[in-house]
């Protein structure tokens, strides 16, 4: 029989833990990010989430940060413009083939008014799915008048049209430089990078970076690179620190570069399986602390230069 004293002895111990540290430090950033309150932007802040490389959290990182801006109240609309239609799966949006999506926005002329849906993953989440059909709008779109422009026109009827415009877009665009990616472009007005903590990480950024200057010269003037967020970080490895630390160093990325990590997460990896952000799937998860964090940080730095 153990007496008080010995109980006391043993949890004490368990809070020296790195383990009890990690969960004390995680509840505490959960709180205070709980507790931020996130100002509205002045107008529409239109986002591409962008890098020619695959796999490297486009997808997710557009899914969980509209989840995370939305579970504050905003209004926030995703465009999911890449054929795969991952981010359509991860809203739990209806996006079978046949179904009203982004293919009838660019090729026909649909309102996005009459295609958009209500994510069930927060209120104030809407999406604009993408379906198969939209496998073949690289070569139609070729023929299309006006075919750089078309999302950008119906995106800015559709907020100049709202009753409830919404506060952010994100536009999740396929991992190359075709039409569909030159439409994100055109129709945003600020570029997010995500860049995997991982090997040849910057290999082709600075070919992005050529391309957004292109698009900002010829298409769009009013086109910025705002953001940099690091995802897939592994504590554990030498090599992540050495890769945020040369984004971080590297002159065009280090005062647009986000504080927050995104970590490699098995939570972050699941929840799309269940049709889910990990906002929902498991918000006290350290990859959905990071997502809230770093979707108030995009908010509170555009406030600051008056976004």
């Amino acid at each position: 029989m153990k007496h008080e004293g010995e109980n006391n002895g043993i949890l004490g111990g368990f809070a020296d833990t790195p383990l009890a540290r990690e969960i004390s430090e995680n509840a505490s950033r959960l709180n205070r990010v709980r507790e931020t309150r996130l100002p509205k932007p002045e107008k529409t802040r239109i986002f591409t989430i962008s890098n020619q490389k695959g796999g490297v959290g486009k997808t997710t990182t557009a899914v969980n940060v509209a989840a995370a801006l939305a579970s504050k109240g905003l209004q926030v609309l995703v465009i999911d413009l890449d054929p795969q239609g991952n981010a359509s799966t991860a809203l739990n949006i209806e996006h079978r083939e046949g179904t009203p999506s982004v293919y009838n926005v660019l090729l026909e002329g649909t309102p996005i008014a009459d295609v958009v849906q209500i994510s069930t993953e927060m209120p104030g989440l809407t999406c604009v799915p993408a379906t198969i059909d939209l496998a073949g709008a690289e070569l139609e779109l070729v023929s299309v008048v006006a075919r750089e422009t078309r999302l950008k026109n119906a995106l800015d009827t559709y907020i100049n049209t709202s009753i409830t415009p919404p506060d952010y877009v994100f536009i999740d665009c396929p991992p190359s430089l075709g039409l569909l990616t030159v439409n994100s472009f055109v129709a945003a007005n600020e570029v997010l990078i995500p860049i995997q903590c991982e090997y040849y990480a910057l290999e082709g950024l600075s070919q992005l970076v050529k391309n957004i200057d292109l698009i900002k010269k010829f298409l769009n003037p009013s086109l910025e690179l705002s953001t940099i967020l690091l995802t897939m970080y592994d504590s554990r490895t030498r090599l992540a620190a050495q890769v945020a630390e040369d984004v971080r160093s590297h002159p065009l990325f280090t005062p647009i570069t986000l504080n927050t990590v995104i970590p490699r997460s098995v939570k972050v990896s699941e929840a799309p399986s269940y049709s889910k952000t990990v906002i929902t799937y498991d918000g006290s998860s350290p990859g959905a602390i990071s997502y809230l964090e770093a979707a108030a940080e995009i908010a509170l730095r555009g406030a600051e230069v008056g976004r």
